[in-house]
């Protein structure tokens, strides 16, 4: 079975984890996922990490009401997906609004045969994997799961065992599925249960007859068209067009019976075809495993472009100002850098004279250059980042966008108090923050209203959407690295200060340093902090950007990529180069997010660039 990385993201999914997981058998492959992904849910912080990645959470706009029940989206799981629901308490925060298990057995069989792989289609056995009742109970009881659970009785399970299923696990599931067979053999006896039954039936089987009458009867379960194959079944490749006949035909006759289909969605297009034949819910199966994680929110967002909601224009302009007094102040501090280097209170503190350091060693102020470079390229980089952010994602109430903003922002607020760490307060730079601070707080106030989810026109799972997770990818990683790296960067900052080979460029140690002055590494040590706290309000937007921002021509996206990092990674290796600090292994991380940078681009553009 190619169930493999169900619980990551697309550009995670398709592009690392192919290779990796399919050298291990469908079963251990499945396993091991689906429990590695719960256990992280269950830890606290784990949900928040997992939204964090993948930022799947339905849209309001999708929450539906059907027989006393709130889902908070029409998009289900199959339970073939997790037989053993190993992996349910890391599902419901995949974007689901509700979750099937089962096939559901009294006792456990004795021959089960796992499912099988072949070429790109995944065979269920018709001794398929099922969910025996004491499993079922005990994975429930002990789960916090907070959306809607179908539960769907295995199709060979008679009337007395039906029955005691039913009276177990009603306190925990919200409906139940059964067969059409069984509802022409004893269901349709049943005078009332306390939990709606949905039957299931495939496409050429449907029979609305008492269906409609019986009290108990929640709707219909569509099942995509099989085919079998040696004792193996999988879906007919063109189980959506079946599918979406059937719809049309049973909702003109009975519009008012809810319709689940269950399987024939590979592809945010096939679930838009089931909605405009009236299906009321999807139940997601072999097409979610082949798509990827990210199908249910795909869906969610082709079914919002569907429908021509107008853009509700938000406030922008003081967001705005806030990232183009950011773009400004890296221009003033790149100035400085490449003339003064110091100011006179840096001189007035340290208790040495500019000239007084180039007499003791020039090297000195070619170092605290190469900082203060550094960081007046990083503040640039945010400025361009944040403008557009303000220009094209507050400004169309894209509520990502908002929270990328406003993330990255209070850590660079708060990254202030990283670089007095060491004893020096470099008085403009907080003069800078403090009329930064109204600014941000009437750009925080404004944001406020923005709730808007994104929506897309792109539908398909064509080689531009899966070249465009690849270069999602490496952005991740990107983002990754910088905030990685500027974590690293103030850690060393507010501690020792140096690095090895900063040692080796100045050829002084810090004690000769603290023999000029006591008060000369503190002023390196505050730069080094500020820079980077800098670096890593870059990073969290570049990386907020690249989770969350990556949609089918999206242009802007690639353009805020393109040209936001352009003045960090011209900083960081322009100003090595202009001191004479080129030591290889200083600036190897630089190199490395360069390449991953411009093959990034290089794999995007085709989707975020090309209408």
């Amino acid at each position: 079975m190619k169930v493999k990385v169900l619980f990551m993201p697309d550009w995670s999914y398709h592009p690392l984890k192919k290779l990796m997981l399919d050298k291990l058998s469908p079963k251990t492959s499945r396993e091991f996922i689906h429990k590695s992904m719960s256990t992280i849910a269950s830890i606290p912080g784990g949900r928040g990490l997992i939204g964090f990645l993948g930022h799947m959470k339905p849209p309001q706009e999708f929450k539906k009401e059907m027989n006393q029940t709130t889902f908070p989206s029409p998009i289900g799981l199959s339970g073939h997906i997790d037989p053993h629901l190993s992996g349910i308490n890391a599902f419901q925060e995949l974007g689901f609004g509700f979750i099937e298990i089962g096939p559901i057995v009294l006792k456990e069989p004795k021959v089960q045969r796992e499912p099988r792989r072949e070429n790109s289609h995944i065979l269920f056995s018709d001794q398929q994997e099922k969910a025996p009742l004491k499993r079922v109970i005990k994975k429930l009881t002990s789960l916090d799961i907070q959306i809607p659970v179908f539960a769907r009785i295995d199709a060979q399970v008679k009337e007395t065992e039906w029955d005691i299923i039913v009276q177990h696990l009603t306190p925990f599931v919200d409906a139940f599925i059964g067969s059409s067979q069984q509802f022409n053999s004893f269901l349709e006896h049943k005078v009332s249960l306390e939990r709606p039954i949905y039957i299931s039936c495939s496409s050429d089987e449907i029979e609305m007859g008492e269906l409609l009458q019986h009290p108990c009867i929640g709707g219909i379960v569509v099942n995509a068209p099989h085919q079998n194959v040696g004792g193996y079944w999988n879906e007919v490749s063109n189980a959506n067009e079946y599918l979406t006949e059937t719809v049309k035909q049973v909702k003109s006759l009975h519009p008012e019976l809810t319709v689940i289909t269950s399987g024939g969605v590979e592809t945010p297009d096939d679930a838009c075809a089931l909605v405009r034949a009236g299906a009321d819910f999807l139940i997601l199966t072999e097409g979610y495993v082949k798509s990827g994680p990210g199908l249910p929110k795909r869906i969610y967002e082709r079914l919002l472009y569907e429908e021509f909601l107008p853009i509700k224009k938000q406030n922008w302009y003081w967001s705005f100002l806030f990232g183009l007094s950011i773009l400004i102040g890296g221009m003033i501090a790149l100035y400085f850098a490449f003339t003064s280097i110091i100011l006179p209170y840096d001189e007035s503190f340290i208790g040495l004279t500019r000239d007084d350091i180039l007499l003791v060693n020039p090297l000195i102020l070619s170092f605290m250059s190469h900082d203060r470079m550094a960081l007046a390229g990083t503040m640039i980089s945010g400025g361009i980042l944040y403008i557009q952010l303000a220009r094209h994602g507050i400004k169309n109430d894209m509520h990502w966008a908002r929270v990328a903003f406003h993330s990255a922002a209070i850590v660079g607020f708060i990254g202030i108090l990283l670089s007095i760490g060491y004893g020096y307060f470099d008085w403009l730079h907080g003069l800078f923050w403090l009329i930064l601070l109204p600014i941000y707080f009437l750009s925080f106030r404004e944001g406020k209203t923005i709730l808007g989810a994104p929506y897309s026109r792109h539908g398909k799972n064509d080689k531009a959407w899966l070249f465009g997770l690849y270069g999602q990818l490496m952005f991740v990683i990107v983002g990754f690295l910088i905030t990685a790296g500027g974590i690293v960067i103030s850690t060393i900052g507010i501690s020792k200060v140096f690095v090895s080979t900063d040692l080796s460029f100045l050829c002084m140690s810090p004690q000769m340093l603290d023999r000029i002055s006591t008060n000369l590494i503190p002023v390196i040590a505050h730069d080094r902090a500020g820079f980077g706290s800098a670096l890593v309000s870059v990073g969290l937007m570049v990386l907020m950007l690249a989770l969350w921002g990556f949609r089918k021509g999206e242009s802007w996206i690639w353009n805020t990529l393109a040209i936001g990092a352009l003045p960090a990674f011209i900083s960081g290796i322009g100003t090595h180069i202009y001191i004479g600090y080129t030591t290889f292994i200083h600036l190897l991380p630089v190199y490395f997010l360069m390449i991953l940078y411009l093959f990034g681009l290089v794999f995007s553009y085709p989707f975020l660039k090309k209408k």
